[in-house]
């Protein structure tokens, strides 16, 4: 009978040591999670039904080039980006990615950089735009094999902008137009906008006071053919759910 009393001690003991440690395991994981989140804006989402394993990154603020910019500004470092997608790519871990946008744009040769990067994964990607996606962030938005827009998002089309800049020789003008004719051919190659049409809301007078260009809000920006769907992060997770069982599927 002792013997008997003991051993559910014994046992209880075991089991409560056991929740403890899964209590302080879990504080621990939530604990990286947030210092991850506040560090790089990246996590990975892997407590989902479907055992996907869905690496976030956040594209926010300001896309940061060569030069570092202030400490008050929000910005996105694409020397953090960089390492992170090819770490993406050779991951056996990681099922798909999913690109959160709320951007005003930025460094072009590093957001450029980013889009290329993001849109030659084997992985399945999914964009969703929130409350913006300016200027440079249109690559990006569309360098994914899908992409959402939320019915408040926007997204602001307009040509290189030269910051004030004053240009004095013609192979400046030479090499603002080569600038120009990359971030186009990305942009058309990865949607269903044509090159003209693109082009013509680059240009567009009537819009943006003292400035040409185009904004664009949510349903806007799919009827021209720069986004997919309108939808919210519910449709991207599912989307994104939806494309890796179908490689998984494929890859059988």
């Amino acid at each position: 009978m002792g013997n008997s009393q003991d051993h559910k001690k014994e046992k209880k003991k075991y089991t409560n040591e056991n929740e403890d440690e899964k209590k302080a395991a879990k504080a621990d994981s939530e604990k990286h999670k947030d210092a991850r989140i506040e560090a790089t804006g990246q996590l990975t989402l892997d407590e989902n039904e479907s055992e996907h394993n869905l690496h976030l990154i956040t594209i926010i603020g300001e896309i940061e080039g060569h030069d570092n910019l202030s400490s008050s500004s929000k910005t996105t470092k694409y020397e953090h980006i960089l390492p992170q997608l090819a770490a993406i790519e050779d991951s056996k871990k990681i099922d798909g990615v999913l690109i959160l946008l709320n951007t005003m744009g930025g460094d072009v040769e590093a957001g450029l950089a980013i889009a290329e990067m993001i849109s030659s994964l084997s992985k399945p990607t999914v964009s969703l735009v929130l409350g913006g996606s300016h200027s440079i962030g249109v690559p990006i938005a569309v360098s994914t094999d899908y992409s959402y827009i939320v019915p408040t998002g926007t997204m602001v089309i307009h040509p290189v902008r030269l910051n004030g800049m004053v240009i004095g020789v013609q192979q400046t003008f030479d090499y603002f137009k080569q600038i120009q004719n990359r971030i186009t051919g990305f942009v058309c190659a990865h949607c269903k906008i044509s090159k003209t049409r693109l082009e013509e809301l680059m240009m567009e007078t009537g819009m943006l006071t003292k400035d040409v260009g185009t904004v664009l809000v949510g349903k806007e920006a799919v009827e021209e053919g720069i986004i997919n769907e309108v939808g919210g992060i519910r449709d991207a997770i599912k989307q994104l759910h939806d494309m890796v069982e179908r490689k998984k599927a494929d890859t059988k």
